[in-house]
């Protein structure tokens, strides 16, 4: 193991710069991942751009991560080996001793870290990380296909089991980005009716070819119209953070439909209580997953053949990655690699 690895960090907030680190040591319950990709999150925009600048050293953000261990904690449970395939999302590891935790509910763990945000991310050779947090990689998977499963496959994938649809109902997939072009190929692969709702007529061979049923353009038309001269909605999955073009799909669903939101918004979503209880409509929200759904996510994804599209690019372009991802010029994820294994 290398007494140093490279690693893109937040001098300032908007500015990544790329350093030389001390290889760590894993404390117990923790293991060192030498990062063989990360794919790129809108939600790193935030990280990026907001980043304290009193934190020292600085943030290495990223969170989408896929890589293999190199190094292993005092405590750490067996399963967990040197040389194992492992990923790591959003969510950095549960406590396994918080009130959600004794629940089983371990994707509320109040003591879980947000990677890329509250530590130390992927935008580099070597993170890490919580044995409570990694994910087991399907050999079939490559790091470059599995990494934006950690995020966009994930997230989207659970929100599509929450959503309350069955197989051939209509669920209406909200935003055609990083996470919307795998819920459209999952809803697809679910039995689902899928139409997509975008903006622009650019994108709509691209939905046909990811599985969408149909498309609307809303700015061609009122897509909640469109879905009720359909018959309406039983779901509608939302990824995308316009408030006004999230509200505006509320009408679109059946009765006892449901809204499940994905991403966060800056304003206040704008709800009618009376269409929600007439009708006993649902809004909810819908967190990434715990290690052991996500590992579902990709044995799914395996299954049914389901990939995400993306660009590669090395990590010493991760600036000019970025600058592309806050400028909408991504297809659907950029995935960085580090390149040759470290000797």
């Amino acid at each position: 193991m290398k007494s140093t690895y490279r690693a893109m960090q937040i001098t300032r907030p908007g500015f990544l710069e790329l350093v030389e680190r001390a290889t760590p040591l894993p404390d117990a319950g923790e293991v060192l991942i030498r990062v063989e990709a990360c794919g790129m999150c809108g939600a790193d925009i935030g990280d990026i751009e907001q980043a304290n600048p009193a934190h020292q050293p600085p943030r290495v953000p990223g969170h989408e991560i896929v890589g293999r261990i190199i190094a292993v904690g005092a405590n750490t449970p067996a399963m967990w080996k040197t040389g194992m395939r492992v990923g790591l999302g959003r969510l950095g590891g549960h406590c396994n001793a918080c009130t959600q935790c004794r629940r089983g509910q371990f994707q509320l763990c109040q003591n879980q870290s947000f990677v890329g945000a509250n530590c130390d991310g992927g935008y580099a050779e070597i993170v890490r990380a919580r044995a409570t947090g990694l994910v087991s990689i399907p050999d079939e998977l490559s790091a470059e296909e599995a990494a934006p499963l950690l995020c966009a496959g994930i997230a989207t994938f659970n929100a599509l089991r929450k959503s309350g649809a069955q197989a051939g109902d209509l669920v209406a997939i909200l935003g055609i980005g990083g996470l919307g072009h795998m819920a459209i190929q999952y809803a697809r692969k679910m039995g689902f009716k899928v139409i997509a709702v975008g903006r622009g007529s650019d994108i709509a061979k691209e939905v046909a070819e990811l599985g969408a049923h149909g498309y609307l353009d809303t700015d061609a038309a009122d897509a909640a119209e469109a879905l009720q001269r359909m018959g309406g909605a039983q779901a509608v999955i939302s990824t995308i953070g316009d408030a006004e073009a999230v509200s505006g799909l509320l009408p679109a669903l059946v009765p006892q439909g449901r809204l499940v939101v994905l991403g966060g918004t800056k304003n206040p979503l704008s709800v009618q209580a009376g269409h929600l209880v007439v009708g006993e409509r649902e809004l909810v929200g819908s967190i990434t997953g715990t290690p052991y759904e996500s590992e579902a996510a990709l044995a799914f994804s395996v299954l049914v053949d389901a990939r995400p599209r993306f660009e590669s690019m090395p990590l010493a372009k991760a600036g000019e990655a970025y600058q592309r991802l806050k400028r909408g010029d991504v297809k659907f994820r950029i995935v960085l690699t580090m390149g040759a294994d470290p000797a």
